[in-house]
């Protein structure tokens, strides 16, 4: 129901572009977010996005990261700029709502693999 995607190994500065594709039943009534996991470390919030478009991002990757949906196919996408090697994770997409200024996480995808390393 979730597909992430774009994922690879990019040297440090360098840029992705992440896609994940999402069931239309899903899609049209959820918020959207990016998580990522680094490994030995817990999953964390990077960016989502609202079911009207408005975006919010965790503060060491805001000014990077651009996170988007194409809500006529029923994708998100999350532009990764200036790479760094803590950037380095399986960044997973999700479909969740937010209640107050909380997003909970309600379906996952399988993650794809970044990698920054020189």
């Amino acid at each position: 129901q979730l597909q992430a995607s774009g994922g690879g190994l990019v040297q440090p500065g360098g840029s992705l572009r992440l896609s994940c594709a999402a069931s239309g039943s899903i899609f049209r009534l959820n918020d959207m977010a990016w998580y990522r996991q680094a490994p030995g470390k817990q999953r964390e919030l990077a960016a989502t996005i609202t079911s009207s478009s408005s975006t919010e991002y965790a503060v060491d990757v805001k000014g990077r990261f651009t996170i988007s949906r194409d809500n006529a196919k029923n994708m998100v996408y999350l532009q990764i700029d200036s790479l760094r090697a803590e950037d380095t994770a399986v960044y997973y997409c999700n479909a969740g709502h937010f209640r107050g200024i909380y997003f909970y996480p309600d379906y996952w995808g399988r993650g794809t693999q970044v990698t920054v390393s020189s």
